[in-house]
């Protein structure tokens, strides 16, 4: 039954979203056409729902119920999205993401992109004015693009906000690296073989290397003695050797990573 649900799913959806633009367009479409539509889709989430209640009480979790009915490319976007609109509410509330622990050192890497953002957004601001007077005699596409405009401009500001809320963490268990709000990979200290400060402003693609790059450039190079495995943004695994990243004060995040590398074990109590 759940590959006959997303197999439906699959089908309707994008069907659905034809009907959408047709309407928005001001193609008239039969009443009749339009219903049975609407009602194929309340089926459909009738089933979804149906088949979460029937997993969860065979005792799936939350998570694991709705992966077993949505794809995981479409759960990993919807989470990212998700993730940017939190961090609006972080940026504004001064709140870093996993950064308040312990003997944590967090580097910051968003001050370099701040103006290029602030300009795309700006921009996007006056495409959003723009579309709105131009669409003022066509009511449904209006309020169709002002949404897409708005949510655009959020967009933008919540790319900008994740890099700001999410910095690089160093403490006793290792490196957690992140870009933005698709990039979190915890780095270990026993697999860094070596650290430097390393500005580079164009980066080719290689397999095994992960350029984290901030405006174009990365700052720091941090080489692993063994492989870890990062996740791509649809959720590839991909096993990583180098890894290129940037702070705001590369150098003192270089300095701090060579200083938990070799920082000297606890000396062993006396034996009982």
């Amino acid at each position: 039954m759940r590959r006959v649900v997303r197999a439906a799913a699959y089908a309707l959806l994008p069907a659905e979203l034809v009907l959408v633009v047709c309407l928005a367009a001001g193609v008239r479409i039969p009443a009749a056409v339009v219903a049975g539509a609407e009602a194929a889709v309340v089926a459909l989430m009738g089933a979804e729902a149906l088949l979460y209640v029937r997993l969860r009480r065979r005792g799936a979790g939350h998570r694991e119920a709705v992966r077993e009915l949505v794809p995981e490319p479409v759960v990993r976007l919807v989470g990212h999205e998700l993730r940017l609109m939190v961090s609006l509410v972080r940026w504004v509330a001064r709140r870093p993401h996993g950064a308040g622990g312990a003997g944590a050192r967090s580097f910051g890497h968003a001050r370099d992109q701040a103006a290029y953002m602030y300009g795309f957004a700006f921009v996007c601001v006056v495409e959003t004015v723009g579309m709105s007077y131009l669409l003022a005699s066509w009511p449904v596409l209006h309020a169709v693009f002002l949404v897409l405009d708005v949510y655009t401009v959020l967009f933008v500001l919540g790319l900008h906000a994740a890099s700001v809320t999410r910095p690089h963490v160093l403490d006793g268990d290792g490196l957690r690296v992140r870009q933005g709000a698709h990039v979190d990979l915890v780095v270990p200290l026993e697999r860094i073989a070596s650290v430097r400060y390393e500005p580079l402003f164009s980066h080719r693609k290689e397999e095994g290397v992960l350029n984290l790059a901030v405006a174009s450039q990365t700052s720091v190079t941090i080489v692993l003695s063994e492989p870890v495995t990062a996740v791509r943004l649809l959720g590839a695994p991909y096993p990583v050797r180098l890894v290129r990243c940037h702070a705001d004060d590369a150098r003192g995040m270089v300095d701090a990573l060579r200083r938990a590398r070799t920082a000297p074990s606890p000396v062993p109590g006396p034996p009982g």
